[in-house]
């Protein structure tokens, strides 16, 4: 063979004296199979075009000349013919590539002196081999981004290939018919059909040699396949010759497989047309049961696990349990909730489901949004009739239509209120409770794929978890084991759930031999005990007893793929190629739609397939029903009456065709779909709802700047709803797509990663907003790094940051010297109590009382609250209790006047420290508890923290050990998150107390 070996039938693969050759662009090595498979001279600037058509010519020539001198280098500067306008592929031994020898082995047929149509003995083996060198589609997965001329090549080249080899597959059929190996050509038979399933010449073939190796019902179900295949895509009925061969076939009357040819046969009576459909003569011969699949995978190997999640279902009813099914991807997670779900609706009651998917744990409340509508889309009015208006309310902020069954109820108030964040979790809990409230037995919840949950669902399960004993409810959690470590929240959800006895957990195991025997057994009706045995076996051996290996085998065994007598299965076919031979009958227009559908990324509607494929109704409307009785979509009622949406049938089949669909047409979808939800979004007044989803598509597009935009719209959103995590990715995902105002961004990471307790990376950020921030802000980026750096302890930093902060606002002049008099009073009131803290007292009460007067002077409320509120605390540490007192009642005065949470729960937690040194714990006790309520709906970790060791505090002081150390657990428990850095926590952290 020659030193130079090039792989282009499937994935691209180089070969230079038995070693690959290393090349480090794509472009290089599309260059070499181009050259290869069109032998011949071309020039440069055609090469230049082909391959780099967006550059001007001197660019593009200079990119080739490049290329040039890496391939030369790698090829031992042979094979290259280079002169000065032309380029060719020439060695000391012509390459040898697989495209042009399985060509030249077609060729070959030529030189056998009959018709091309027709085969001869000596047409086997030059078959054989051309077949076996088809590994794949030409250069299979390998694509040019953005490079359409090399793409059209490309796909004609391929078009072209599977052409002959569609024709070299039936000639191979003839061949094995003409000397007797009946069973080689069943199996190439089928690979024909895989290629055109429309093929009616093939679907004959297969036919009658199903019925010439015995296996009759095979060959009657294969006309059946043929028959529904041609209506489902052309809406018309099989040619009689082929319904005559059936009938023949039905009737013992078909003729026998003709004698075996030898090598001697001369060529005019080797020669094999289709034979004569059926012989009055013909013998009965035994018919065996055509394999069949049942219309669902068969639940196997799963009757203990299923007992164990029927078990705990039922014991819901005295009080709500969580039941986790976890295991490795394919292991058949959501078909056992799909069947505890199917035992829940079988005895009337009302079942809730929502899938979560990879990529979308971003959007906040996605997974709580499709739980809700899941289980009130259809009949809201009826099972929300006893709902009280202000939960209803509550819920309508994710549900907007929720709001609509109730047009008088009151809108309600931001999220940032006093209480509001749970009101709105209680809400949401209620509204599920009481549309699950139907039936005799309790509801059923069901979280699929739990493991890409977003955040703010995640803080929305874990308060119906904790509550759980509390409501009638079954909660099930499906999650891959690898994807949720022993860190991952939902771990630690489920923990706390185990230590109040409410939590279950099923892990799925992979089936074993047995159980791959039980399956076949039943999905290949028929099939003679030994055969199945000898066929578990391998099928055990191929997939490992992962369930969804097994279906897709299965499945493939059934349409025909594998051959279950024990011969030699063609090739190893991976689940990713199975799912890829279901695709290939698909219309143009059922193409179009399906890979509309996989761009949009989740469960989709008829409108939206409409609009961002472009097609009209009526063409969208077919090709659904046609994607429909593919099995490849699955339908389901929508959230509006009447309305229907649909869904993968599996999420892997989703994947499969995204990565089909080329890159230039991905990218138009991706832009319509954007366009789609933003017009959609103003229509509903939704849009920032709508933000990350739209980011997502702007970027697939390259639309880098409104990708941009929308994530920042997105991380607001997200930081309304106090979902900080998400807030922080969509802001660095904005950064990382070039959004213009890098300060504002980084200081609103700061500002979340600070709320979180997470003071490395709020410090980091803050430097980062210092470096690009204008000057105007910078005085505000200082008071916010002095502020993060008293979280932690860190005094001497703080007082440094706080004097720079006042420092640069006292050198500003006009307008902004004016508007900065109420930022130096806050500034002042936080040194203040940085000052107390080193033991500076007179320093102290300078800062406090210059802060109170600047606050007067600039009329600034909020100013004014938190001098008061310092002011109350010094006098407090001091002694002087009631004046401490007055000032921390003014303070709290003024934060309610203002409707601002966080100097409430700042006055709270002062007002009932200094009644607590006072000996007044009872009234102390309610102002921490509200203080604490309002930081948990804030998501500020650490003065949670704090707050659960004052509260734990006055309770023991009361005599409540109990309710006091479950305080100080879980002070503990978020000491032990925040202010970690190099693996330990700081132990400046645990000093917070007043601020």
């Amino acid at each position: 063979m020659s030193d130079l070996v090039i792989h282009a039938l499937g994935a691209p693969a180089i070969e230079f004296r038995g070693s690959a050759i290393s090349v480090d662009t794509r472009k290089a090595i599309a260059l070499v199979v181009y050259l290869a498979v069109e032998p011949q001279q071309h020039s440069r600037d055609a090469i230049a075009a082909l391959l780099w058509p967006d550059y001007d010519q001197s660019r593009a020539r200079a990119a080739l000349r490049r290329t040039l001198s890496v391939l030369h280098k790698a090829l031992d500067e042979q094979y290259l013919a280079i002169e000065r306008e032309r380029i060719a592929l020439s060695g000391p031994t012509p390459p040898w590539v697989d495209a042009l020898e399985f060509r030249r082995l077609l060729g070959a047929r030529r030189a056998h002196g009959h018709a091309e149509k027709e085969v001869c003995v000596a047409c086997l083996e030059p078959l054989k081999k051309a077949v076996a060198l088809y590994r794949d589609d030409f250069l299979a997965g390998f694509s040019l981004r953005d490079e359409t001329n090399f793409e059209e090549w490309q796909l004609a080249q391929r078009l072209s290939l599977r052409s002959e080899l569609e024709v070299a597959l039936a000639a191979l059929t003839r061949c094995y018919i003409l000397v007797g190996e009946l069973r080689h050509a069943v199996d190439t038979c089928r690979r024909w059909l895989s290629l055109d399933p429309l093929n009616e010449q093939a679907h004959r073939f297969l036919m009658r040699l199903y019925d010439w190796t015995g296996q009759r019902g095979a060959a009657l179900r294969q006309y059946r396949e043929c028959v529904q295949t041609l209506e489902r895509e052309l809406g018309a009925p099989p040619l009689e010759v082929t319904t005559r061969l059936h009938e023949a076939i039905r009737t013992n009357r078909a003729p026998g497989p003709p004698s075996p040819a030898s090598a001697e046969t001369p060529v005019e009576q080797a020669t094999t047309p289709e034979p004569p459909l059926y012989s009055p003569d013909a013998t009965a011969r035994d018919a065996q049961q055509a394999p069949t699949l049942p219309p669902s995978t068969p639940l196997i190997g799963r009757t203990a696990e299923l007992a164990v999640a029927i078990s705990t279902y039922q014991v819901s009813a005295h009080a709500g349990r969580l039941l986790v099914i976890e295991g490795e991807a394919g292991i058949g997670k959501t078909r056992l909730a799909d069947e505890l779900a199917a035992f829940v609706r079988g005895h009337g009651s009302v079942v809730g489901i929502a899938r979560c998917y990879e990529g979308e744990g971003a959007i906040a409340y996605a997974a709580i949004v499709e739980l809700l509508r899941s289980v009130v889309g259809r009949e809201p009015a009826a099972r929300l009739k006893a709902l009280p208006d202000i939960w209803l309310a509550e819920a309508s902020r994710l549900v907007p239509e929720l709001g609509a069954e109730r047009p008088n109820v009151a809108t309600p108030g931001p999220l940032d209120t006093p209480g509001a964040q749970t009101r709105f979790y209680e809400g949401v809990r209620e509204t599920l409770l009481a549309a699950c409230s139907s039936g005799t037995l309790p509801g059923l919840l069901v979280l699929d794929d739990a493991q890409w949950i977003d955040e703010a669902s995640l803080d929305t399960l874990a308060y119906l978890a904790r509550r759980i004993e509390r409501q009638p409810i079954c909660i099930v959690l499906t999650w891959r084991s690898d994807s949720v470590g022993a860190q991952h929240r939902l771990r630690r959800l489920l923990a706390e759930t185990q230590r109040i006895g409410r939590a279950t957990t099923i892990t799925l195991h992979r089936l074993d031999e047995a159980n791959v025997g039980e399956w076949l057994r039943r999905g290949l009706e028929g099939i003679e005990a030994t055969r199945a045995l000898a066929l578990a076996v391998r099928l055990y051996q191929e997939t490992e007893g992962l369930p969804f290996f097994i279906s897709e085998y299965v499945n493939a065994l059934n349409s025909g793929g594998y051959a279950t007598d024990g011969a030699a299965w063609t090739a190893p076919v991976a689940v990713h190629d199975l799912l890829r031979s279901r695709l290939r009958a698909l219309s143009e227009t059922g193409w179009q739609s399906l890979t509309t559908a996989a761009v949009l990324g989740r469960s989709f509607d008829f409108d939206t397939v409409r609009d961002v494929s472009g097609r009209s109704e009526e063409e969208t409307a077919a090709a659904l029903d046609e994607l429909r009785a593919q099995g490849l979509i699955a339908e389901a009622p929508g959230t509006q009456p009447g309305a229907i949406s649909y869904d993968f049938t599996h999420d892997k089949l989703r994947a499969l065709v995204y990565d089909e669909t080329s890159l230039a047409r991905r990218r138009l979808l991706h832009r319509r779909a954007a366009e789609s939800l933003v017009s959609a979004g103003r229509r509903s007044g939704q849009g920032a709802e709508r933000a990350a989803q739209i980011a997502q598509h702007y970027a697939a597009a390259g639309n880098e700047s409104a990708a941009a935009n929308h994530h920042t719209i997105a991380g607001e959103r997200a930081r309304e709803l106090y979902a900080h995590a998400d807030a922080i990715r969509h802001f660095r995902r904005a950064l990382e797509l070039g959004y213009p105002n890098a300060a504002e961004l980084h200081e609103a990471i700061a500002d979340a990663y600070t709320l979180l307790g997470d003071y490395p990376q709020a410090l980091q950020s803050y430097a980062l907003a210092m470096q690009t921030a204008p000057g105007s802000v910078e005085a505000r980026i200082q008071h916010k790094l002095g502020v993060a750096h008293a979280r932690r302890s860190e005094w001497q930093d703080a007082a440094h940051h706080f004097q720079q902060a006042i420092e640069t606002l006292s050198a500003a002049s006009g307008d902004l010297a004016q508007r900065s008099v109420g930022e130096q009073a806050r500034i002042h009131a936080d040194w203040s109590l940085t000052e107390r803290h080193l033991g500076r007292l007179d320093q102290a009460r300078e800062h406090a009382e210059t802060a109170l007067q600047l606050a007067a002077e600039a009329s600034d409320l909020h100013a004014l609250a938190q001098a008061h509120n310092i002011l109350g605390a010094l006098a407090s540490s001091e002694g002087d209790s009631e004046v401490g007192r007055r000032h921390l009642e003014e303070s709290l005065s003024l934060a309610e006047r203002l409707d601002d949470a966080t100097l409430r729960a700042a006055a709270l937690n002062n007002l009932a420290l200094a009644l607590g040194q006072g000996g007044e714990i009872a009234r102390a006790l309610p102002l921490a508890e509200a203080a604490l309520a309002l930081c948990v709906t804030q998501g500020d970790r650490h003065h949670e923290a704090a707050l659960h060791n004052t509260v734990a505090d006055m309770l023991h002081s009361l005599g409540h050990v109990e309710d006091a150390m479950a305080h100080l657990k879980q002070a503990v428990s978020i000491y032990a998150e925040i202010g970690v850095e190099a693996g330990a926590v700081q132990p400046g952290i645990w000093s917070m107390v007043d601020w």
